[in-house]
């Protein structure tokens, strides 16, 4: 069915779902239980938003139950960092690309869709201050590129010749959803109303496409105070698997990879005597060691050292 225009603010993250179900079914399920849960605070009254998020509810029931060995789905801390290490991946591939003055649809929507992803971190809890920075960004860069190349002008790359006047309708943008669990029934979450329209699981939410589906302008903010981390740093694999830029005979020039030295002092690591570890620390180190793991799964060895550098060190010493 045809998303309701009241929900018009989640469509950009449902059509990211769709084009993950087979690449990666844990983005997917988290842009969909996101959609879903702003989908709520914006209109779960109305009959036909009604139908809608008693079908994205359906969709996100049936993949909970695909994704039940999947530890993405069943422990928080594991989602969270597979989804905001597939954000930030997106992100350094798109920075990469714009700092070697490479703009082209795939590096533009790497951006936007990085932006996306940061929101969808939201049904974990509050943003962090450096992934609202780069979100802000990324939307910024995905918008401002976007128009350059429509009006036939050559963008500037980095972090500047921003216009901190112009305002931005990015639809999600102020909605972080309201904290509804994943660990029940999603239906439970839906004001009662006589139902319906329960017809049992959807085979597909489909939704009709904005004919000025890009986005349509940067947020007001000081781009010029954020720290954005050098692109040289982008991974040699993204998660996307996106095509080489047009014009390169196809043939993709992965970024040299930039993999940390490891501390000698952690090679031989025990713990320091006298330390006392605080429950807040253990789950600290838990979740260096998640952000490890999910960083393993892109082959992303840099960002995997770098974490577990991090627990060890809290483990052996109770700093960061």
């Amino acid at each position: 069915m045809a998303l309701p225009a009241q929900l018009r603010a989640i469509q950009h993250h449902l059509r990211t779902a769709q084009e993950h179900e087979k690449r990666d079914p844990v983005v997917t399920y988290y842009c969909r239980l996101y959609a879903m849960q702003t989908g709520m605070k914006l209109d779960s009254k109305t009959p036909e938003c009604r139908k809608f998020l008693v079908k994205l509810m359906d969709q996100l029931e049936t993949m909970k139950k695909e994704l039940n060995e999947n530890d993405s789905i069943t422990q928080e801390v594991v989602g969270n960092a597979h989804i905001e290490n597939y954000a930030l991946k997106l992100f350094l591939y798109a920075d990469n690309e714009d700092r070697a003055e490479r703009f082209h649809k795939n590096m533009i929507k790497s951006f936007y869709t990085s932006s996306l992803l940061m929101d969808v971190l939201s049904v974990f809890g509050e943003l962090s201050d450096e992934n609202i920075q780069h979100r802000k960004y990324a939307r910024w860069k995905a918008t401002y590129i976007h128009n350059c190349l429509k009006n036939g002008e050559t963008p500037q790359s980095g972090p500047i010749g921003m216009d901190e006047d112009e305002e931005a309708d990015f639809g999600a943008e102020g909605f972080s959803g309201q904290s509804f669990s994943h660990g029940g029934s999603f239906r439970a979450d839906l004001p009662s109303q006589n139902q319906n329209q329960d017809q049992g699981p959807a085979p597909g939410i489909g939704f009709a496409q904005d004919p000025g589906s890009g986005p349509t302008g940067p947020p007001a903010s000081n781009y010029n105070n954020i720290q954005i981390p050098p692109g040289a740093h982008a991974p040699a694999n993204t998660p996307a698997e996106l095509p080489p830029p047009s014009g390169e005979a196809g043939k993709a020039i992965p970024a040299a990879r930039s993999v940390p030295a490891v501390d000698p002092s952690l090679l031989n690591a025990k713990q320091q005597g006298g330390i006392q570890l605080s429950p807040e620390d253990f789950t600290k180190a838990q979740k260096y060691c998640k952000y490890a793991g999910s960083a393993l799964q892109y082959e992303d060895v840099s960002t995997a050292i770098q974490n577990l550098q991090k627990a060890l060190k809290l483990l052996t010493t109770g700093k960061e």
